[in-house]
């Protein structure tokens, strides 16, 4: 248990779960941190290197977002070792099989490399619709494909707008990342007046400081693969952090506001679409320069809020509903506290905790 000193505490982790099936090729690891408020709630990710160390800081994660949410889950989650061409299906059919006696104590989910195919699987395989979220809406599930996680990114953005007095009409916005949550996340903010007028994917970055046609832009990513066929400016992806825009939105790959180029960023408030894309001692450091930073467990709650909704049998209105409701009312009282001096990620960490200990 070395790998975990100064990992393990109070809060968890309660079960580290190493899953193997050398017949169907699987080696895989589930993390169940904390279950005070309910099943561990987690995605499964296939990636071809996974630690035990990373799931369980990203289960921590998990547990601090369920419980900043509000609903009744615990956090957890998943990882299997897995190629680009790999059997997915045959993967998490075996995941489950392994997993059957947990299925009271975790609740899967779509993450990196999972949609909503491999849940089908994954429920099918256990012959339990409640044992994971996200799946199929011919199985009564919600998938993240309805764009929950963008819809709350841009909810949390504009709430963090109003409380700190940024106008968020014409307000211009860079976006790292246009996969589902930048897709989602472009589309909603649009709607809400602001300018979108950077996006990045892995070829590169487009940019138009008058703005893009988001529309136009996710048409041309589903049939050229890529938003650098988008008629504008090319640009290399680490000046996306550069801009002067007024939000920028890291929705993509983790550490990419660093200590190396913190001191470059310009915007006024910075969103964290992804995962742990800054570190919290560079957060601070941020914020101390007069840049406000929306913390990644806050902002990027909506695809958890979905699956709580789903697992209660739920529908998409009331989904939308309670994302927009939850975020919403968290931003507020997390910034509240920012305007009074605290840290936002300090200020959104202890209202998680406060509600995990009751």
């Amino acid at each position: 248990m070395k790998e975990f000193e100064g990992f393990m505490d109070e809060i968890g982790p309660e079960k580290i779960v190493y899953v193997t099936d050398y017949k169907a090729g699987l080696e895989g690891v589930l993390v169940i941190d904390n279950t005070s408020r309910g099943p561990g709630k987690g995605g499964i990710r296939l990636v071809p290197d996974i630690s035990v160390k990373e799931v369980f800081g990203l289960a921590r994660a998990m547990t601090w977002k369920n419980a900043l949410a509000n609903i009744p889950f615990g956090g957890a989650k998943a990882g299997i070792k897995a190629s680009k061409t790999a059997d997915k299906d045959k993967l998490l059919r075996a995941f489950a099989r392994r997993l059957k006696n947990l299925t009271g104590e975790y609740v899967a989910g779509p993450d990196m490399n999972t949609t909503e195919r491999e849940m089908a699987a994954y429920a099918d395989e256990l012959k339990d619709p409640k044992a994971c979220t996200g799946k199929p809406s011919s199985m009564g599930g919600l998938p993240h494909e309805l764009g929950s996680t963008g819809f709350g990114v841009a909810e949390a953005t504009e709430e963090a707008c109003k409380v700190l007095g940024i106008q968020l009409e014409g307000a211009s916005v860079a976006i790292e990342g246009f996969g589902n949550v930048g897709t989602f996340t472009a589309q909603f903010l649009s709607k809400k007046g602001a300018k979108i007028v950077a996006v990045s994917d892995s070829k590169g970055m487009v940019y138009d400081p008058e703005g893009l046609d988001v529309k136009e832009l996710i048409h041309v990513k589903k049939e050229k693969g890529t938003v650098t066929d988008y008629p504008a400016e090319i640009r290399c992806n680490k000046e996306l952090f550069e801009l002067d825009v007024d939000i920028l939105i890291p929705g993509a790959r983790p550490n990419v506001i660093h200590e190396r180029n913190w001191e470059t960023v310009k915007a006024k408030l910075v969103v964290e679409a992804a995962n742990i894309p800054i570190h919290p001692e560079i957060e601070k450091k941020l914020q101390d320069k007069g840049i406000h930073v929306v913390p990644d467990f806050l902002a990027n709650a909506g695809g958890v809020i979905s699956s709580y909704i789903e697992y209660i049998g739920g529908d998409e209105e009331q989904m939308f509903k309670t994302v927009k409701e939850k975020i919403v009312n968290n931003t507020r009282e997390v910034f509240t506290r920012v305007k009074e001096g605290e840290y936002s990620r300090d200020a959104a960490l202890e209202i998680a905790k406060q509600r995990l200990k009751k």
